[in-house]
């Protein structure tokens, strides 16, 4: 019992001094159909030696994303970040600290938050955000919680573009805070009518900008509408490089701005750590989650950082927090503001037009390509193709051709009816023989 200690009598005292029958009960808040019936199908006893072969052979199935052409998107993006941002991330004053508990004293760190912070609230258009979130749709469920705050409403209205699991993050927090969720249904050519369904009983109108689908989205008549009718506008995204190109959300009237910061300083990693960027209107900073440094001067006038404002469950009113956010993906905000430092603001401008002009250029392509038609009216990066046949399929066939070519709609949003839509993104590091490839292997797999 090298890894399991406890004794049966010790767990039934455990069990009883916290008031639980059996550790089952511990489980009841989730759903029956995610909880394990019988052990996983794992052999009982291996060594280490035998466990690290097990997993290299695995690891070999993976098709990496450095070694093929590749154009997957749909929420996670592969960039070129420089050499200088993992080498200065990797400096031990930042790989070894955490969150600030005495913050007075980590004034480095609070200076790089301070830094992330302005960056964030430029690109985004808005007056104030916070020293980063979890991820992109941790970020978007504490919108939605934040506005019912503040509206003292309990509905939320998601728009069918915007990426599906940020709606069912939301959806998920909702269902266990008892509020309530309406979902209009996927919209792949952006087309929907939001401003119809919003009413008095809405207390925010979630849009997505580029959407899932690529499409971008003006969301300017949307805002005034959630104005009319006392409602806020969040505004979500998950390309940040696209706000390098686009109008801001907050020039568009949106009231809270959330997305994901992966693309800034943040390699793929198999799917994370990521960083969530959240952004307000001053008016709302006493309930915007997570924390904020803040710059002052100390005793002798010098200028100085502090921890402005935090939310935070461990702290001092645990009862009255407005987020129970843990983390701050610090390493990997630092990694954000480091990238977004070396690029500048006229970098950022044109990695976004190389973005933009790479995906056009190999949208161009493929309209001339048979049974294959680009579904969007505009997009940034990123869009939406319907092909003949199963798109999940032809991804399989495409991949063994040495091209990994996109995300299938069906594996998001299965028993949508979109089986044939393909989501295809085209980033910098995409060249004119990675586009070439594409078209290849597509007619051929086709």
């Amino acid at each position: 019992m090298r890894y399991h200690p406890l004794s049966e009598a010790d767990r039934k005292a455990m069990l009883a001094t916290i008031g639980v029958e059996s550790v089952e009960a511990l489980y009841a808040d989730a759903p029956a159909s995610t909880l394990l019936r019988t052990p996983l199908d794992l052999p009982r006893h291996k060594s280490e030696l035998e466990v690290d072969r097990i997993f290299s052979r695995l690891s070999q199935r993976n098709m990496a994303a450095g070694r093929v052409p590749f154009f997957v998107g749909a929420g996670a993006y592969k960039h070129h970040v420089p050499a200088s941002v993992d080498h200065l991330i990797q400096r031990s004053e930042f790989l070894t600290s955490y969150t600030p508990y005495q913050p007075e004293i980590s004034q480095g760190t609070l200076q790089y938050l301070f830094e992330f912070q302005t960056q964030v609230a430029l690109l985004t258009g808005m007056e104030v955000a916070n020293a980063s979130m979890y991820d992109g749709s941790t970020a978007t469920a504490e919108a939605v919680l934040m506005a019912h705050r503040l509206t003292r409403r309990r509905k939320a209205l998601l728009s069918g573009g915007l990426h599906p699991h940020y709606a069912e993050v939301v959806r998920t927090i909702s269902r266990l805070a008892e509020d309530e969720v309406a979902d209009m249904a996927p919209d792949a050519l952006g087309d929907e009518d939001i401003i119809s369904r919003i009413d008095e009983s809405v207390s925010c109108v979630a849009v997505q900008t580029p959407d899932f689908f690529g499409n971008l989205r003006d969301l300017t008549k949307i805002a005034e509408a959630c104005h009319r009718n006392g409602a806020l506008l969040i505004a979500v995204f998950t390309e940040a490089v696209s706000l390098g190109l686009l109008t801001p959300p907050g020039a568009m009237g949106a009231d809270i701005v959330v997305g994901e910061g992966q693309s800034i300083g943040n390699a793929l990693n198999f799917g994370g750590p990521y960083v969530g960027l959240f952004a307000t209107r001053h008016e709302f900073l006493r309930q915007t989650p997570g924390r904020l440094a803040g710059e002052s001067r100390d005793a002798d006038g010098r200028r100085a950082y502090v921890l402005t404002l935090s939310t935070r469950e461990q702290h001092i009113r645990r009862d009255k927090a407005t987020s129970n956010i843990c983390t701050n993906s610090g390493l990997c905000a630092l990694a954000f503001t480091i990238h977004l430092t070396l690029l500048g603001e006229a970098g950022l401008t044109r990695l976004a037009r190389l973005n933009h002009a790479n995906a056009v250029a190999l949208a161009q392509m493929l309209e001339k390509a048979p049974k294959v038609e680009v579904l969007n009216k505009s997009f940034f990066n990123e869009f939406t193709l319907r092909v003949t046949g199963d798109a999940a399929a032809l991804v399989e066939k495409m991949a063994a051709k040495g091209v990994l070519a996109g995300v299938p709609v069906s594996r998001l949003l299965p028993g949508a009816g979109m089986d044939d839509l393909l989501i295809v993104a085209s980033t910098e590091v995409n060249t004119d023989e990675d586009r070439a490839a594409f078209v290849a292997a597509l007619e051929g797999s086709l």
